[in-house]
């Protein structure tokens, strides 16, 4: 059998080469929502606890996701009984998406909501190592990985669960119980990222180095497909204006600046890395690469959402805002933070795989950082154009700079694909 272990009847081995599966798109759709869902968690509470705890909730949802990652790195997703554990995962991450808004502060009337989440949460992380350990049937090493792993994952889930069970009826702040559970979700997550990094990576195996970088290209568009979302939503049932379409195309320019940092050639560079390595290298490459520090770039993106929606809601709606009003606090950190949150995680990724650092990125980060009293003074459609051309600049110094070794590696990249040299270099 290939990848030299035995899989449980009716699973299909992953293989090197092996690329997404059609049921891993149709998958991510449920985080689709999840995602909209923390936005619109932090736009209702647009303070830094409302802030705190929606980003607590994407690292819940997020650590979710890279268990099944990792799951379908091993066998196919849409195969045997893989495929229907996949369908009852959706279901149930559904309700955990559909939750979300009341996952720290229960609201009135029918079933509790911090229960029901933590129930349905504490499902989909049971059934992947049951699922998983099936998978594995032969590989010893991984199974002891998986045994390992089960510890921090049920002492997360202890605390997570118990967060939910604080009894709301001892006070009359539902608030003082959100804080405390607030704390039991830190601890909780602590645990559970914490209990993987350090049973270590060895049992760990990434099968496909291609399915395992397309895998995680994929989330990443579907967060910026976040981005784009929110500058709909802000502008909601608001009649079209000529600011709503700048604000449109500027919005635009920022999440096409941010596609571009990591597809153009980090993408690339890192599938070939990865690809190099073997064994237990490949394994911690992986996981500290995506599984870790994608997650930055990933939580970068959805506060940029929250910052798009918040500038609409600026430029769109006259009744409430002039188009002078600048737009301070957390919108604006949120703007501006979310994109140096993710050129941070783009840092990281670089130096893990690569050993290098983009020094562009870097003074683009800096310059956003000075940037910001100067944006507390602007309008909040000039603070979303400075934004949009500090990222425009920064491809365009990229591009210059690296213009040679970019055409190398894309035509190679291309050519590997079968796509022929790209046209114009």
């Amino acid at each position: 059998m290939t990848n030299g272990m035995r899989r449980a009847p009716r699973m299909r081995a992953m293989t090197e080469g092996a690329t997404v599966t059609p049921l891993e798109l149709f998958f991510d759709l449920v985080f689709v929502y999840a995602l909209t869902q923390v936005t619109a968690l932090m736009a209702a509470d647009l303070t830094w606890r409302g802030v705190g705890r929606g980003m607590l909730v994407l690292a819940l949802l997020w650590w979710c996701w890279c268990c099944y990652a990792w799951l379908g790195n091993t066998v196919r997703a849409d195969e045997g009984v893989v495929r229907l554990a996949l369908f009852a995962v959706m279901a149930t991450m559904f309700v955990v998406a559909v939750t979300i808004p009341e996952a720290f502060v229960d609201l009135p009337g029918g079933l509790s909501g911090p229960v029901v989440f933590a129930a349905c949460y504490l499902a989909v992380r049971v059934l992947h190592p049951v699922i998983y350990w099936h998978a594995a049937r032969g590989d010893a090493g991984l199974r002891r990985q998986l045994l390992r792993a089960a510890l921090p994952m049920l002492g997360g889930a202890t605390l997570l669960f118990t967060a939910a069970l604080l009894p709301q009826q001892l006070t009359d702040d539902p608030q003082r119980i959100g804080a405390g559970r607030t704390l039991l979700w830190v601890l909780a997550l602590a645990i559970d990222y914490g209990g993987v990094m350090a049973i270590g990576a060895k049992g760990w195996q990434i099968y496909s180095a291609a399915h395992w970088t397309e895998r995680h290209g994929l989330i990443i568009i579907i967060a910026l497909g976040e981005s784009l979302v929110a500058i709909g939503v802000g502008v909601t049932a608001l009649p079209i204006s000529w600011p709503i379409i700048v604000a449109a195309f500027l919005g635009i320019t920022v999440a096409a600046a941010l596609w571009w940092a990591y597809f153009d050639v980090v993408a690339i560079a890192a599938e070939r890395v990865l690809h190099r390595a073997q064994g237990a290298e490949r394994a911690a490459l992986g996981r500290d690469s995506y599984t870790y520090l994608h997650l930055p770039m990933v939580a970068g993106i959805i506060l940029l959402a929250l910052g798009f929606k918040k500038v609409l809601a600026y430029v769109g709606d006259v009744t409430h805002h002039r188009l002078t009003d600048p737009l301070h606090g957390l919108g604006l950190l949120a703007l501006y933070g979310g994109v140096i949150l993710y050129l941070l995680g783009h840092l990281g990724f670089r130096l893990r795989n690569m050993g290098s650092v983009n020094w562009p990125r870097v003074a683009a980060m800096v310059l956003l950082v000075a940037l910001l009293p100067v944006a507390d003074h602007l309008p909040a459609l000039a603070a979303l154009g400075l934004l949009a051309l500090v990222c425009a600049v920064m491809v365009a110094a990229e591009m210059v700079l690296f213009g040679e070794a970019r055409r190398a590696l894309r035509n190679a990249f291309l050519d590997e694909h079968g796509a022929g040299a790209s046209p114009g270099g």
